[in-house]
């Protein structure tokens, strides 16, 4: 019997919430990738397969913020996220969060967007 690795186990997670989750025009698929170093979000219409609003720690504004993959960082990412919906009339999203388990940096940023005005 062979052990399942950390990757392994977060592809399996993700491979199983990704058969219950879609996103459609009305209703977009909040997306979470989380590294060792930064945060991305993307809300996606898989109906056409767009990336309809994204934020990420990569970005010049967040960059010059010496933001990481932190709760700090997340909260804030929820945030901007929640702000760019809201401009593109979108309040009601699907929470994919990536096959990470539901907690510290991915329960953070799901808050902030919630606080932001985001309906999950």
């Amino acid at each position: 019997m062979s052990k399942i690795t950390k990757k392994e186990a977060l592809k399996m997670r993700h491979a199983r919430l990704r058969r219950k989750v879609a996103g459609t025009a009305a209703v977009p698929r909040l997306s979470v990738c989380r590294t060792g170093a930064h945060i991305y979000v993307q809300v996606i219409n898989d109906d056409n397969g767009t990336t309809l609003a994204s934020a990420s720690t990569v970005e010049k504004a967040m960059r010059e913020q010496k933001l990481a993959a932190n709760v700090k960082s997340a909260q804030i990412i929820g945030r901007t996220i929640a702000e760019r919906c809201k401009a593109l009339n979108i309040e009601t999203v699907v929470y994919d969060r990536g096959g990470f388990p539901y907690h510290g940096c991915i329960k953070a940023l799901a808050d902030a967007a919630r606080e932001g005005g985001l309906k999950f």
